[in-house]
């Protein structure tokens, strides 16, 4: 199993320095960051994929049950805080566990192994060869195999495609995003090229989604802020040149 990437985010920085700690004592979990606001969280989840955050819930300016219930896909979510009242709010947003303040080792480590249970059901392999099924009767739709359950999807709600070592993660409108045993070869084959196009070595995007390219990145909503590679600048550029009216 890969590394869960963490976030620990608490405005308090003895508290931020414990969660931080125990993080980093959890050998499955890899901290990629300690946050002291939502905001800062939110910058580094723009450019990187975050598979958990440990987060307070009482912040200035964004507290932390407000900034999970803006995320259109929020990753898997553990609450700390100090007020027990919240328990059942964080439940509601699908909350892997809830850690009331003050907390232990033993504690957070309970709430670890539930992460880990939750990523390993998100991410449980499934074989390769079925995972992809063209739909004969439509050429807009492709049938997906995913935690053991065969999904049609029509190919133009696809947002994009992640590549996360050996699975992609598909993002779907209107639609929970799909865990697949699949190379981004073999789907960027069956992906029609004049919507489609690879920016990164680990996204593809469907081009009809784009909002705004701004520098380096291309954006197709609040939640998706994606990195353009080096070696895909200049097939992009070329296409965003197609696009332009006039001069």
């Amino acid at each position: 199993m890969n590394n869960i990437k963490c976030l620990a985010i608490d405005d308090e920085p003895l508290a931020l320095r414990q969660l931080a700690t125990y993080v980093e004592k959890i050998p499955y979990l890899e901290l990629v960051g300690a946050c002291q606001s939502a905001l800062e969280a939110k910058e580094i989840m723009d450019q990187e994929m975050i598979d958990a955050i440990f987060i307070d819930i009482n912040m200035p300016d964004l507290n932390g049950m407000e900034f999970v219930k803006q995320m259109q896909v929020p990753p898997l979510v553990v609450f700390t805080t100090a007020y027990s009242e919240y328990a059942i709010e964080g439940f509601k947003v699908d909350a892997v566990d809830y850690l009331l303040k003050p907390f232990g080792l033993q504690d957070f480590q309970r709430a670890a192994q539930k992460v880990k249970h939750r990523y390993e059901l998100e991410h449980r392999p499934v074989a390769e060869e079925s995972s992809i099924v063209v739909d004969e009767l439509d050429s807009d739709a492709m049938f997906l195999k995913s935690d053991y359950k065969t999904v049609r999807i029509n190919i133009s709600d696809i947002r994009y495609v992640e590549g996360m070592s050996e699975y992609l993660k598909i993002y779907i409108e209107d639609h929970k995003p799909l865990v697949v045993l699949l190379s981004m070869k073999r789907l960027e084959e069956r992906l029609p090229s004049n919507s489609f196009m690879r920016i990164h070595r680990s996204y593809i995007i469907n081009l009809r989604k784009i909002r705004e390219v701004n520098k380096n990145r291309v954006i197709l909503g609040e939640d998706a802020y994606l990195p353009i590679g080096d070696n895909y600048k200049e097939a992009f550029n070329d296409y965003l040149a197609s696009k332009f009216l006039g001069k």
